[in-house]
C-alpha cells in the first residue's frame, strides 16, 4: 500500500454500485470498489498514479494536512 498519508473519504454511491474513495487533497483522485477495502486498494494506487503524472507534468503535491475539517 502506499506510504502517503493523504485523508481518504469512502462511501457506498447507489448509482455506481460500488463504494467510492475520494482524497480530497488531490483534485479528482478517486477510485472505487466492490468492498470499503478494495477501494481503499486502489486509491492508493491512484494516489501513487496522481503524483507521478504531476511530478511529469512540472506541477506541485500538496503535502498531506491529515484530517480535513468540513463546516
Amino acid at each position: 500500500m502506499s506510504e502517503h498519508k493523504y485523508e481518504v473519504i469512502i462511501y457506498w454511491s447507489e448509482e455506481d454500485n460500488s463504494y467510492i474513495a475520494e482524497v480530497p487533497e488531490l483534485a479528482g483522485c478517486m477510485a472505487d470498489g466492490n468492498t470499503m477495502l478494495s477501494a481503499l486498494e486502489n486509491v492508493h494506487v491512484v494516489i501513487n498514479e496522481w503524483i507521478e503524472t504531476a511530478k511529469s507534468l512540472g506541477r506541485e503535491i500538496p503535502q498531506p494536512k491529515g484530517r480535513l475539517a468540513y463546516a
